[in-house]
């Protein structure tokens, strides 16, 4: 027992020392997660410019926090650090599909799997508020390439086949992916459809404005002078 002081003495300086670690990053964590949120917001005002230089601010940080955190695995793995990489993951997503960017892979942005499939999730849920700015605004077409998109990460999303403990809670994801994506898709086919029928109902009215348009006439209702229609 002459040693044990020695034992919890060693064991308490490393303790402080992990826990001066955690403390880091989450601050760090918190940071990356206020860039990746405000490049987002840049994303969908259409200020890229601001947007990439927000995100090069969000890799500096995580590059930091990850290097910090190679000699403590469990603090990587713990909740709060993949959730703010799960964030990176969904903002460079999300800008590259909203500017036409090529999709950066998981080495690139150093995120894991997991975090990376589930920030591509989370990316849908941005591409649905792309979509309806885009109806708007009247820009079908930019519209329809953002719903191509979530379909696309859908379709990739629901072949991942594995237990939620290696995952990440991928299918939670998944599952609001697809209602995310009926709905969008419900929505921008309602908006197709209305945008088609005001093109229909202005090309008649120009085609009845015409001296040789059509002569439509609506024959004038008779009625016996207390509102009931006559017989005829």
């Amino acid at each position: 027992m002459d040693n044990l002081p020695q034992i919890i003495s060693a064991i308490l300086d490393e303790l402080e020392s992990k826990n001066a670690v955690r403390d880091a990053t989450l601050a760090r964590s918190r940071t990356l997660i206020r860039h990746c949120a405000n490049s987002i917001r840049a994303v969908h005002r259409g200020e890229f410019a601001a947007a990439e230089e927000l995100l090069q601010a969000a890799r500096d940080t995580a590059a930091e926090m990850v290097r910090d955190l190679a000699a403590h695995p469990d603090i990587y793995f713990a909740g709060y650090t993949q959730d703010a990489l799960k964030e990176l993951a969904e903002a460079h997503i999300t800008y590259a599909i909203i500017a036409d960017k090529p999709v950066p892979r998981p080495k690139e942005l150093g995120v894991e799997p997991a975090a990376y499939l589930n920030g591509m999730g989370e990316a849908a849920g941005e591409l649905r508020r792309f979509v309806l700015d885009c109806i708007r605004r009247g820009q079908v077409g930019l519209g329809e390439r953002a719903l191509e998109a979530m379909d696309i990460i859908y379709s990739y999303l629901v072949t991942v086949d594995y237990p939620d403990a290696v995952t990440g809670g991928l299918r939670r994801t998944t599952d609001m992916v697809r209602g995310v994506l009926e709905r969008t898709r419900g929505d921008f086919t309602t908006a197709v459809r209305q945008d088609q029928l005001q093109d229909a109902l202005r090309n008649l009215e120009r085609k009845l404005g015409q001296p040789d348009g059509p002569d439509i006439r609506i024959a004038p209702v008779e009625t016996n002078g207390e509102g009931d229609r006559t017989p005829d």
